[in-house]
C-alpha cells in the first residue's frame, strides 16, 4: 500500500474550511455552549429528536438516493420519493447527486487503482477524507452520468443543492430551536446540534464506507478487491457495511443480502415498493450469490491445503474435486438455461407458448440440479475442512 503524497498548493480551500468549521463547531463550540447555556434549554427532547431525524434523513438521502437509486440504478422511484431523497442528500453537504454519482461510478470501475477517486491503496486518510481536501490535477470528465443529466429532478438538485442543504439542514433546526424555546439560545442550539453536530456524524458515517469498509471485516464473496463485509460497520452506515457483497454485485438493491443483516436502505426500498412508490428492485439470483461464496471458500481451502502441516486424506480430496467438477458443470448448464429463457421471456426471439414453457421447464430443472450440486459441494467441503481443522 503506497500512501498518497499531497501537494499543499492543491488543497481545496472551500472544502477544507467548511469541513473544519463544521467539525470545530461540533466538538468544541457545542460542548462549550451546552456548558454555558444548557440549563436555559427547556425542550432538550425536541432538539435531540430533530437532530436524530435529520441525521437519518441526511444519511438515507445518501445511501438510498445518491447511492443505490441514482449511482447504481438498483431500483426505480416515483418522482416524490426521488425528490425527497435528493433533498435529503443535499442536507448531507456532499456535493450534488450528479457529481457524487460520477465519482462513485469511477470508484467502482477503477476500485483500488489510480483512477479510483477514494483509492484505499493510497492510505486510510486519503480514502476517508484526503481526496476531498485536495484537488485533482485535472477535473475528471462527467461522461459517466449521461443518464442522470437527462433527469430533470437530478439537474434541478445539481443547481440548487447548496441552498437546499443550508435551508433544510441548518436553517430548519435553528428555526425550530427558536420557536420551541423562544430565545436566541434555542436558535443557536438548533444550529449547533441539528446542523453542525448532525452533519459531522453524517459526514463520517459516509466517509467510513470509503475507508473502514475497506479495512474491517471479512471477504465472503471476493478477494479481488479490498472491500469487506462488517455487521458493525453496517450499523454505522445505514446498511452499507456489507461492502464486499456490494462491490461484487453493485446493482443489487440490497447490501445486506441475508434476511437478518441490518440494512435499513434495503428495507426502505422494499417497503416503498409495497406502496407502489418504488419498483424494479434489482436482485442477484440466489444461485449466483451462492456460487460466489463457493468460489471464495474454494480459494481459501486451496490455500489451507497448500499450507497443511500434515498429509490430508486423499479420498476426501478426491470427493471434493469431484464435487467441484459437478458443480462447475451444473453452473454452466444453469447459466445457459437462464440466458436462453431470459431472451425468450424478453421476446428477443420468437417462440410459441409451448416452446417458452419448455425453456422455463429446462431452466427450473437446471436450478434444481445446481442447488443439489451446491449442497453436495458444501458436504464435501465440510468433510475436507474438518480434516484441516
Amino acid at each position: 500500500m503506497s500512501k498518497r503524497k499531497y501537494v499543499w498548493k492543491n488543497i481545496h480551500l472551500g472544502n477544507t474550511f467548511f469541513l473544519a468549521w463544521v467539525l470545530i463547531s461540533s466538538v468544541i463550540v457545542l460542548p462549550l455552549f451546552v456548558w454555558a447555556y444548557g440549563a436555559d434549554i427547556q425542550h432538550w427532547w425536541v432538539h435531540i429528536a430533530l437532530a436524530v431525524a435529520l441525521f437519518i434523513y441526511s444519511g438515507m438521502g445518501i445511501t438510498f438516493g445518491y447511492h443505490r437509486l441514482l449511482s447504481h440504478k438498483a431500483f426505480k422511484a416515483k418522482s416524490p420519493v426521488k425528490l425527497f431523497s435528493l433533498i435529503g442528500g443535499a442536507t448531507a453537504m456532499q456535493d450534488s447527486a450528479l457529481v457524487w454519482s460520477a465519482d462513485h461510478r469511477r470508484h467502482h470501475k477503477h476500485v483500488d487503482h489510480e483512477d479510483d477517486p477514494y483509492n484505499i491503496t493510497k492510505g486510510f486518510w486519503h480514502a476517508h477524507i484526503g481526496w476531498i481536501l485536495f484537488k485533482e490535477k485535472l477535473a475528471p470528465p462527467m461522461d459517466n452520468v449521461k443518464d442522470l443529466k437527462a433527469d430533470a429532478l437530478v439537474m434541478w438538485q445539481h443547481r440548487w443543492w447548496i441552498e437546499l442543504g443550508l435551508l433544510v439542514g441548518f436553517a430548519l433546526p435553528a428555526l425550530v430551536g427558536w420557536l420551541v424555546e423562544g430565545t436566541w439560545q434555542g436558535l443557536v442550539l438548533g444550529l449547533l446540534l441539528g446542523g453542525m453536530f448532525r452533519l459531522t456524524a453524517c459526514h463520517h458515517s459516509t466517509f467510513f464506507i470509503n475507508s473502514l469498509c475497506h479495512y474491517l471485516g471479512k471477504q465472503p464473496y471476493s478477494s479481488t478487491h479490498t472491500a469487506k463485509d462488517s455487521w458493525f460497520m453496517a450499523l454505522l452506515t445505514f446498511g452499507e457495511g456489507y461492502h464486499n457483497y456490494h462491490h461484487e454485485f453493485q446493482h443489487d438493491y440490497r447490501n445486506g443480502v441475508k434476511p437478518w443483516q441490518f440494512d435499513p436502505t434495503k428495507w426502505a426500498a422494499w417497503g416503498l415498493s409495497k406502496l407502489g412508490l418504488t419498483s424494479d428492485l434489482r436482485r442477484v439470483p440466489d444461485e449466483k450469490i451462492a456460487l460466489a461464496e463457493i468460489r471464495q471458500k474454494q480459494k481459501q481451502l486451496t490455500e489451507q491445503l497448500s499450507n497443511a502441516p500434515r498429509p490430508v486424506c486423499e479420498n476426501a480430496q478426491a470427493l471434493f474435486a469431484d464435487a467441484g467438477e459437478k458443480l462447475h458443470a451444473a453452473a454452466e448448464s444453469w447459466e445457459r438455461a437462464k440466458n436462453e429463457y431470459a431472451k425468450a421471456a424478453q421476446k428477443k426471439i420468437d417462440l410459441t407458448k409451448e416452446q417458452l414453457a419448455e425453456l422455463r421447464a429446462q431452466f427450473d430443472e437446471s436450478v434444481t440440479e445446481l442447488r443439489e450440486a451446491i449442497a453436495h459441494w458444501h458436504a464435501a467441503h465440510q468433510q475436507l475442512a474438518g480434516q484441516l481443522a
